[in-house]
């Protein structure tokens, strides 16, 4: 199995109010050496998270404890710029499973999906909706419903649905991916294949 199935999630989120966040903000470009999708979460931000003598910068909210959660919040136009995967990788080794904003780069949300990250694409007043709970309570919890393709805001019930591609989908909730769903499907492969014979 290529990555945890993804079906409900309930938790917590980080907020990241910031537009047009690119793919090179998300993972610059020196740490792409690896070909493994281990370590990466570690450079995650990385510009942001640290000084150059290695320190935390204290104002951004990853090095802030009191935000924790397995979604973030970001602003709209989320993973533009370079087509890199890595930006994917790195938001998955952190231990985000879901990005929510209102509005995502097409290449980013489609390398999100296949390796087991929910992009869940909202409406801008839903996301200063989600904004504004975070503010005023940091463990305020966001459900992420994939079947219903729902999102909801628990501590008010207020609540929007999200559009998704049915392919992607059958594989999130089935923790596949490209290849996880050809294998699955090798039997009616192989008995097509069988029956073409003749």
């Amino acid at each position: 199995m290529a990555y945890d199935k993804f079906t409900v999630l309930k938790s917590t989120a980080v907020p990241l109010p910031i537009e047009n966040v690119d793919t090179d903000q998300i993972i610059p470009a020196r740490f792409l050496k690896a070909t493994k999708r281990e370590g990466f979460g570690d450079n995650l931000f990385r510009d942001w998270r640290y000084n150059t003598d290695e320190s935390p910068k204290k104002d951004f909210v990853l090095n802030n404890a009191i935000y924790t959660g397995k979604i973030l919040v970001g602003g709209r136009n989320f993973g533009c710029g370079s087509s890199r995967e890595h930006a994917a990788w790195a938001i998955y080794d952190y231990g985000f499973r879901c990005v929510v904003s209102s509005f995502f780069a097409d290449i980013f949300k489609n390398n999100s999906m296949n390796i087991g990250i929910l992009p869940v694409q909202v409406s801008e007043g839903f996301l200063d909706k989600i904004f504004k709970a975070i503010e005023e309570n940091p463990h305020a919890e966001l459900e992420i419903h994939l079947p219903n393709q729902t999102i909801t805001l628990l501590a008010t019930g207020e609540q929007e649905s999200f559009s998704i591609n049915g392919y992607k989908k059958h594989n999130l909730i089935n923790g596949f991916d490209d290849i996880d769903y050809l294998q699955d499907m090798k039997e009616e492969i192989k008995n097509f294949a069988d029956k073409s014979r003749y």
